[in-house]
């Protein structure tokens, strides 16, 4: 089986993710794939340099994270070019770690399941969701950016009623990380297809 956990920026799938790991669950990050696959696959570092040029390097020889950021910030082609890049070779990577993955299930992380209309890869969605002004707080305490910022970041993202209606399982994380450890914990049950009283 495999399960699609999702959540808005600062709702806490990281912190749901680590858990779900301490169950014996085997877990793949899309967006951690996606933001190394520049520097670790030579095949997309040749394309990407071929498509936005050699000034996307800094020093290192890596990629330039915060150039490139602004550039498909301000252009929607750069964007769309970048993606055309990089989502074959994660999806060929989450592919792979399906494949090899031992547990009873298996978990992607993604932030844009809604957004990207691909419920359908999902046998079940886990949605992470909290109280807007926790995520703008943690997000905002997590990555030192300012509330406006954690803002326009979340407009730019599906809204929680839009997320949660796609969702099959909603863990609720306005408490604390003990607390989310027990609807992990509820959650794991649930998919597993062990009956709970709630």
């Amino acid at each position: 089986m495999i399960v699609g956990l999702t959540g808005g920026i600062g709702s806490g799938k990281s912190s749901a993710a680590k858990f779900f790991i301490e169950l014996g669950i085997d877990v793949i990050d899309a967006d951690e794939v996606s933001k190394n696959i520049l520097d670790e696959n030579l095949e997309a570092k040749d394309k990407f340099l071929d498509a936005f040029g050699k000034e996307f390097l800094d020093i290192n020889n890596k990629i330039n994270r915060s150039l490139l950021r602004s550039e498909i910030f301000k252009d929607e082609e750069k964007k769309t070019l970048l993606e055309s890049i990089i989502h074959p070779l994660v999806r060929e990577q989450i592919l792979e770690f399906i494949e090899n993955s031992k547990s009873i299930y298996k978990i992607i992380m993604v932030p844009l399941i809604f957004e990207t209309k691909s419920e359908s890869f999902y046998d079940k969605i886990v949605v992470v969701d909290c109280e807007e002004k926790m995520q703008i707080n943690r997000a905002s305490k997590r990555d030192k950016k300012s509330t406006d910022n954690i803002i326009n970041i979340m407009k730019a993202q599906a809204s929680r009623q839009e997320r949660n209606s796609i969702a099959d399982i909603i863990i609720m994380n306005n408490d604390s990380l003990e607390d989310l450890k027990k609807e992990v914990t509820k959650t794991h049950q649930k998919l597993l297809g062990i009956n709970i009283n709630e």
